[in-house]
């Protein structure tokens, strides 16, 4: 079966829940990446929104890594992917490396939140890079040692993800039959019974 973007959009998107954002139910993680590449303005917008995630005594630890195509930080994030990961992820036209920093400027001690500002402020950028009609795909799946190694990052710095950044494709456009079936899989979450708690494993009234 072949779909074109907005069929699948529309098939991704959650129920709407009146009140709640459409941006946080239709925000999905495509791996089809379209040949375009994405502007510096458009860029410095996403970023903009990062910026402004509240971080830990505000000590904004998050640095952000970003390759365009065709770009030396491009490849050298593309070459830390695994495998299964550079089957796809090659084609978005911005790679990105977030890291964080893992000791508090003032007192050179750990920052025990440092990953968990991190991943506020990507959180800001992907809802940023939804509203202005880009997509984002998080991943996990590349070498910390590679990545650290080809881009000279400090050893004091921790490492998030690899998001692949772009305008969204055709799922044809990806090779693999198996990935084009993930694309137009339906998205799955958990109910709010699952997660949210008024005591252990009790879920909380929100009715």
């Amino acid at each position: 079966m072949s779909l074109s973007v907005p069929e699948v959009n529309h098939l991704k998107h959650a129920p709407h829940l009146e009140g709640v954002l459409p941006l946080f139910h239709e925000r999905w993680s495509p791996r089809a990446f379209d040949k375009r590449d994405v502007s510096p303005a458009e860029l410095a917008k996403v970023f903009e929104a990062a910026r402004w995630a509240p971080s830990s005594s505000n000590a904004q630890p998050w640095r952000f890594l970003v390759g365009t195509r065709n770009s030396p930080t491009h490849s050298k994030i593309y070459e830390a992917l695994v495998d299964a990961n550079k089957e796809w992820a090659g084609h978005a036209p911005v790679l990105i490396l977030g890291t964080s920093l893992a000791v508090s400027p003032k007192t050179g001690k750990p920052n025990a939140y440092a990953l968990y500002d991190l991943g506020a402020a990507t959180s800001y950028l992907t809802l940023q890079a939804a509203s202005q009609g880009l997509v984002a795909h998080q991943m996990a799946g590349f070498s910390h040692e590679t990545a650290r190694s080809l881009l000279e990052i400090p050893e004091n710095f921790a490492l998030g993800s690899v998001i692949a950044l772009g305008y969204q494709g055709e799922p044809a456009a990806l090779a693999n039959p198996k990935l084009v079936e993930r694309e137009l899989a339906p998205r799955e979450r958990k109910p709010l019974s699952e997660i949210a708690f008024s005591a252990w494993d009790v879920p909380a009234n929100l009715a």
